[in-house]
């Protein structure tokens, strides 16, 4: 059996070597346009920030290495010009001596990968205008930092990449802009996670301009500055376009391979295209939701590998398959970390279920043992108490809370179920219950026993309405003092059940405290104590201060 792949990089060669560990006889070709194969794409921001020493950690493999390894033979600066699926064969033209050949295939993969978006900006292609894809692209972007020295850079989008080039170019010095097409930062999160983000940023010394747009990058030759769409310029000194990315299908259109709804190339669960024996995986796939079962685009690169590694095993008689994917991802910056996985709020809506929402905050382990506050946003279905999402920001311990939360979104578990997790527990790790139980928790008494959520901005709706509320600042005194809600009485939690013939159990009532813990206290008694509507604030008085701001 003979394999052509197309595509050197992620998806590409764990195809190669999972096709090899499956069948030694095969004979196994790819073609890469690149002069790089297998590198990590994902540690490029930190090859230009310095945090990693040289290329060659970010390549460790070339040609001779698979070849050796694996005995497949991998030929870069290759370009394929066409697939044929009648002849089952493509047209390779060698791109060091314009050679243009045939070769055929018992079995394809189409693992292109994608190419990032280039918005319709005047100027856009000045010489210190930089597009991080290959590494190549980051040699560049290094190149031109070491020789020209710049002091000031914009970056247009504030995705995973926008974001890590925020902080490696704040590493080295640069002042820094941010342009974001959107009213918030980065697309996976929801508004009120991304304001905390945005503090993050604005505390680090970053400029922000959100809902805006560039208009022009204007300069001689060179971008000395750029206009907005709000009228504001911007000088810099070099612009990193970080707009997203988009599948790469002309070849795969031209064959007549169908694509999917997302624009990216539609695959079964086997990865298996829409023509006989082409595969795809990677990049330039499409990919499909876990919880709602819809097409799904979102490129990353632990998607790639594995869907690498399922179409090699498909072409070579296994029987593996694709079961989708959660959209998971993960970025640092600065001293914290952002983390989702599963749907937004908005997401869940869209998806028409009915939503359930809490605002956790919680330190990773106990405040004796340096434990730093971590936001925890949780969504769920009201109707069938299942967890839809979770979006995480903070300075430690995020990242294996979100693989908590992946773990149990994957297996669809219900809010109720977090809370019987036996998660390891030791102080240096983790308070006794953890916060992901605590978010368990706190949905489920939301959804099943009566204790409701009332989000910030479901309360200034509410306000906004005239509707008669009864707000109560369950803290002490002096915090109330300091800071409080609009029109709040303060009832500190242990003087309340002294007050209740002050109060109309009729009336919609919200309690808040710092967080949520003393606004659920004061909300149980007076629960217990015959009042009708109750609301908890969710995140307590820090979120509502956040979401204010």
């Amino acid at each position: 059996m003979k394999i052509i792949i197309i595509g050197a990089v992620a998806a590409g060669t764990s195809a190669a070597a999972k096709a090899r560990r499956n069948d030694e006889a095969a004979e196994i070709k790819i073609f890469e346009m690149d002069s790089d194969i297998s590198y990590s794409a994902c540690g490029l921001p930190y090859f230009i920030g310095a945090e990693v020493d040289g290329r060659e950690q970010l390549t460790p493999r070339n040609a001779a290495f698979f070849k050796s390894k694996y005995n497949v033979d991998i030929f870069t600066g290759h370009q394929v010009l066409a697939i044929r699926p009648d002849g089952k064969s493509i047209a390779v033209r060698n791109l060091a001596t314009s050679e243009v050949f045939t070769e055929t295939y018992d079995k394809l993969v189409i693992a292109t990968g994608a190419t990032p978006i280039l918005p319709p900006i005047e100027g856009i292609e000045k010489e210190n205008v930089f597009v991080l894809r290959n590494v190549r692209s980051a040699d560049a972007i290094k190149d031109y930092i070491d020789r020209s020295k710049p002091e000031k850079a914009l970056i247009i989008g504030s995705g995973f990449i926008g974001l890590e080039m925020v902080e490696n170019l704040k590493t080295l010095g640069m002042e820094v802009t941010v342009v974001e097409a959107a009213d918030h930062l980065m697309k996976p999160l929801d508004n009120d996670v991304a304001v905390y983000l945005r503090d993050i940023l604005l505390q680090h010394g970053v400029r922000l301009y959100l809902n805006d747009a560039v208009l022009a990058l204007e300069g001689n030759g060179w971008v000395e500055q750029a206009v907005l769409q709000s009228g504001e310029t911007v000088r810099t000194d070099m612009v990193i376009v970080a707009a997203g990315i988009r599948p790469n299908v002309e070849l795969a259109r031209e064959a007549g391979v169908k694509l999917g709804v997302s624009g990216a190339i539609a695959v079964n669960p086997r990865l298996e295209t829409s023509v006989k024996d082409i595969y795809a995986c990677g990049d330039c796939a499409e990919s499909y939701s876990v919880i709602t079962g819809q097409a799904l685009y979102r490129p990353l690169g632990s998607t790639a590998n594995k869907m690498g590694r399922i179409a090699g095993d498909q072409m070579t008689g296994g029987d593996l398959e694709f079961r989708g994917i959660l959209g998971t991802g993960i970025v640092k910056i600065f001293d914290a970390t952002v983390a989702q996985t599963g749907l937004t709020e908005r997401e869940a809506l869209r998806n028409g279920f009915h939503v359930a929402v809490c605002h956790n905050i919680k330190p990773d382990k106990p405040e004796y043992f340096h434990g730093q506050e971590m936001l925890i946003k949780a969504v769920a279905d009201r109707e069938s108490g299942k967890l839809l999402g979770v979006q995480i920001i903070g300075k430690s311990g995020v990242d294996k809370r979100i693989d908590v939360f992946a773990t149990a979104l994957t297996f669809g578990a219900k809010v109720q179920d977090l809370f019987h997790l036996d998660l390891a527990y030791a102080p240096p790790f983790s308070t006794t219950k953890d916060p992901v139980m605590y978010t368990g928790m706190i949905l489920t008494n939301d959804i099943e026993r009566g204790r409701k959520l009332i989000t910030p901005q479901e309360l200034a709706e509410r306000v906004r309405n005239n509707e008669a509320i009864t707000v109560i600042d369950a803290r002490a005194s002096q915090q109330y003092q300091q800071s409080h809600l609009p029109g709040a009485m303060n009832l500190p939690h242990e003087v309340l059940r002294d007050s209740l013939d002050e109060l109309d159990k009729e009336k919609l009532t919200v309690t808040y405290c710092n967080k949520g813990v003393t606004g659920n206290a004061a909300q149980n008694i007076l629960i217990n104590k015959g009042f009708k509507r109750v609301y908890n604030l969710s995140g307590g008085h820090k979120n509502y201060l956040k979401q204010s701001q």
